[in-house]
């Protein structure tokens, strides 16, 4: 391969550093300044300097150089010919890199097909540079294979104008951040990173917080308000009832804004997602009138002229207000009940359509985009319908459909889609964009990429404009959920940077490598094992799919599996929580060839043949993709790396969370096997199953709440909590007969124990009755007692962030707290709670700052808790 700079040094303890590059662009296109800023930043950690020059200078002249060059500029063709580059016709959003030596030197062009594609072609240079393949550059060409990769973004613009998931913790606490330029820069450019180029903004009725429709100016929304009301646990599944009086009468205002200074906000955001090649489109469900308070005789009634004009006004008003929104987006579904299917696109039409026509008639030769869903809809009619939408030429039309119901997590094969293509291809060449949606995965960092590239690949391509990726449960915003959050609290997509790149990169380029993708891992975390990083967390990631494969609810309210759980009635349990007969009930996804619980079992004691993947089958993937996880873990060190012991306590936390359903799938397995059979062999075997799985259940729990606040209210399933679920895992115990008798947790390997026996303690009993502890046995808090604290001595190597980790045995019934104090100043709580039975010895962690050299730790607490010891453990600077 060519060397592109011929003097130039890595880094070293004395570099010497290379003649600077030239990098030559378009200083005035936005696309090209952010990539040569990405490019720079690159350069830099290789501490190679650069100068910078219009690409108009350009003349081959001396040293090494960059060329960024979009063929849609003015007098690309004459500069490409001049110097004697050619490059293959490209579609929208490709590039080539091309190398070629020059009098004094070599230079590399990046060319785009536009813009877009070059500020792709400089990200392409930027990560070779980063993962290491600098001076060397890879030529190619890339073209994108999805032309349309984006987000799907529910948006609480305002209490008064919410979301569909407004009744929520990840809504309520990123209200604001939708009014934030600071949050949309920083995603905004994290979508370009990963290969997005559009956002669909999701709400119930956005007009009234975003545009002044004439003729119902009254209407518009001054200032951001945010409700104070308790909220219930509960509330309709269909959007409607957000507006009750004890919400909207009890409201603060987050931020003072006209409605002048919205509409500038937006206008903002909207021009600079353009300057990164992300458009916006802004997509409703109907009929909602959230916002006008019933101003003049608005209702949501769908005969309502008043409320038909009102919608017209307000779709057309977007397009005059906004010149950068890219599209508006409809769903004849949710607040439509009871009328007909005529009735339903009638109105649609009316609205909808009208409003879109009448901006193309005012502002003809723009370009713009109407998505009609469909969702309680037929495409065929659909297509009748807005058929003067369809031949205008200045409107494109896309359906969008629900690929996967609401878990992309279950299987790479999907099937509910193919009466609909049927449909669309009988009537020309009408597209879709699918709607994939991700409610399975809101707190732990994902990541497999086979995964995600084979269920892309498997996507319909020749009806496909693209994809839009997100959730109805979760607000992708700012998170609020980490224990140790970075400042400022970093935006979802970043402390997720992996999932998000996985679906945006391999929509681009389902072709990129499992080795490139590994280097991306090894610049993104030094020092580690990056191929076996790669692999444990791809083996870790798979029980989402496997387990969702084989455990299928289809919505989200039917089914969540960082909690196992669901509404009541798709459950079948007063509290939600998929008990082990539910486990035995539901259906595995029909686009996997999974056999139920009661097939097999009825085909097993038949003495027929089983096609397919049994349970028990399905049982052995999980063990071998947790088995598999946990060893390569062993092996892998975060070296105070931060985000890099967070990336692996995910990847561990994922893994339990494996073993728990593994287990949790034989036991429903063979209580359904007892259950025919009345063989008392198969409900012990049963009982046995489902005391690993609460001792899993604890495990991921406890490690999971080192990193997490939880409980977590969400909009679908309501209270996620991993505690009180924990009663239910032991209640499915004693439910087929059997007593809690859980597998203690061990204590994790690599920290420096501290015996509580051996502590410095006055007045607190000692014991060692109960087997499983560390040490010569145990010391007690009790109630009697709670305010003598244990204390010990620690001596730490090197000052920074240590993670204490507290083994006990709660025997008290209830909660207790622990109260920890780090050199006599008060250092956090440890919540002690129901570690499982009377013999189980558990543990919860609290991490602290300590000093070098000599360490004062002192902890105290009530109730009837037996301590163990503590395990301190390294965590960083």
């Amino acid at each position: 391969m060519l060397r592109l700079v011929t003097l130039f040094v890595l880094l070293s303890l004395c570099p010497i550093l290379a003649s600077p590059i030239s990098i030559y662009y378009n200083r005035h296109m936005p696309q090209a300044e952010f990539a040569v800023q990405e490019i720079k930043s690159a350069l830099k950690v290789r501490q190679q300097s650069v100068n910078t020059a219009d690409v108009a200078r350009f003349s081959g002249g001396d040293g090494d150089q960059l060329v960024l060059l979009s063929l849609d500029e003015k007098g690309a063709a004459g500069l490409l010919q001049k110097n004697g580059i050619k490059t293959a016709v490209l579609q929208a959003g490709g590039f080539s890199i091309r190398k070629m030596k020059t009098a004094a030197g070599e230079a590399v062009w990046i060319i785009g097909a536009d813009t877009a594609g070059l500020m792709y072609g400089g990200l392409e240079l930027a990560e070779q540079i980063r993962i290491g393949q600098w001076p060397d550059v890879e030529e190619m060409e890339r073209e994108p294979y999805m032309s349309m990769r984006g987000v799907k973004f529910n948006m609480p613009l305002d209490v008064r104008t919410p979301s569909y998931s407004d009744v929520c913790d990840a809504a309520q606490h990123n209200i604001a951040e939708m009014w934030s330029f600071d949050f949309w820069k920083a995603f905004i450019d994290n979508l370009a990173r990963y290969r997005y180029n559009f956002i669909s903004c999701w709400n119930l009725h956005p007009f009234p917080s975003l545009v002044r429709v004439p003729g119902y100016e009254e209407i518009a929304l001054d200032d951001v308000q945010r409700s104070t009301v308790c909220w219930q646990e509960h509330y309709n599944l269909e959007g409607t009832g957000f507006d009750a009086p004890e919400i909207i009468n009890n409201v603060e205002t987050i931020k003072k804004m006209t409605m002048d200074e919205k509409i500038d906000f937006w206008r903002k955001v909207m021009a600079y997602g353009k300057s990164r090649n992300i458009d916006f489109y802004f997509i409703t469900w109907n009929i909602f009138t959230y916002g006008t308070a019933g101003k003049y005789g608005i209702t949501d009634e769908i005969d309502n002229p008043i409320t038909r004009d009102c919608f017209r006004k307000s779709v057309k008003q977007m397009f005059l207000t906004y010149p950068d929104l890219k599209g508006i987006g409809l769903t004849t579904g949710e607040n439509m009940y009871g009328a007909s299917f005529q009735q339903k696109e009638d109105w649609a039409f009316e609205t909808y359509a009208r409003g879109i026509l009448d901006a193309a008639e005012e502002q003809p030769g723009r370009k713009m985009t109407l998505i009609h869903r469909q969702h309680m809809a037929g495409a065929l009619d659909i297509a009748e319908k807005f058929k003067p939408v369809i031949d205008n030429p200045d409107i494109e039309f896309l359906f969008s459909f629900k690929y996967a119901k609401a878990h992309v997590y279950s299987s790479t094969q999907q099937t509910y889609h193919k009466g609909f293509v049927k449909d669309i291809q009988s009537k020309g060449n009408l597209k879709t964009i699918w709607t994939l949606r991700n409610d399975d995965i809101y707190y732990f960092r994902w990541g497999a990429p086979d995964f995600v590239r084979e269920f892309i690949q498997n996507i319909p391509y020749d009806v496909s404009r693209g994809y839009y990726y997100g959730s109805d449960q979760y607000i992708w915003g700012r998170e609020f959920l980490m224990r140790e959050p970075e400042s400022p609290r970093q935006i979802e997509i970043v402390k997720h940077w992996y999932q998000w790149l996985l679906w945006g990169r391999l929509g681009y380029d389902p072709e990129l490598s499992n080795e490139r993708i590994t280097q991306i891992l090894a610049a993104k975390f030094p020092g580690v094992n990056a191929a076996k990083l790669f692999t444990a967390w791809q083996e870790a990631s798979m029980i989402y799919p496997t387990v969702t494969g084989f455990h299928w609810g289809a919505l989200d309210f039917k089914w969540y599996i960082e909690s196992s759980q669901s509404r009541p009635g798709p459950a079948n349990t007063p509290s939600g929580f998929h008990d082990v007969n539910r486990f035995i009930t539901l259906e595995p996804h029909p686009g996997t060839d999974n056999v139920s619980i009661p097939e097999y079992v009825e085909k097993k004691l038949a003495g027929e043949s089983i096609k397919g993947t049994t349970p028990v089958q399905v049982a052995d993937k999980l063990a071998a993709y947790t088995d598999r996880a946990l060893a390569l873990l062993d092996g892998l060190n975060h070296n105070g790396d931060k985000a890099l012991r967070h990336t692996l306590d995910d990847i561990r936390t994922m893994a339990w969370l494996g073993k728990y359903y593994e287990h949790k799938i034989r036991a429903a397995t063979e209580l359904a096997f007892f259950r025919e059979t009345l063989n008392g062999d198969h409900q012990k075997e049963a009982i046995a199953r489902l005391q690993k799985a609460a001792h899993y259940w604890r495990s991921y729990a406890s490690l999971a709440l080192s990193h997490y606040h939880n409980p977590l209210w969400t909009n679908r399933v309501g209270y996620v909590d991993w505690r009180e679920t924990y009663c239910y895992v032991l209640y499915d115990i004693t439910s087929i007969g059997g007593e809690p008798d859980v597998p203690s947790m061990l204590p994790t390997p690599g920290g420096v124990i501290l015996e509580a026996e051996e502590s410095l303690h006055d007045g607190l009993d000692s014991g060692s009755k109960i087997s499983g502890f560390t040490g010569s046995g145990y010391a007690e808090f009790n109630r009697n007692r709670e305010k003598f604290p244990m204390v010990w001595n620690f001596d730490a190597p090197v000052a920074g962030k240590y993670v204490l980790e507290f083994r006990y045995i709660n025997d008290w019934k209830r909660d207790a707290t622990m109260h920890v104090s780090v050199n006599n100043e008060p250092a956090g709580d440890v919540l002690l709670w129901l570690s499982g039975s009377p013999g189980t010895w558990g543990w919860d962690r609290l991490v602290v700052e300590l000093k070098e050299g000599e360490n004062n730790i002192s902890a105290q607490a009530g109730g009837r808790i037996l301590l163990d010891h503590v395990n301190v453990l390294y965590a960083g600077e």
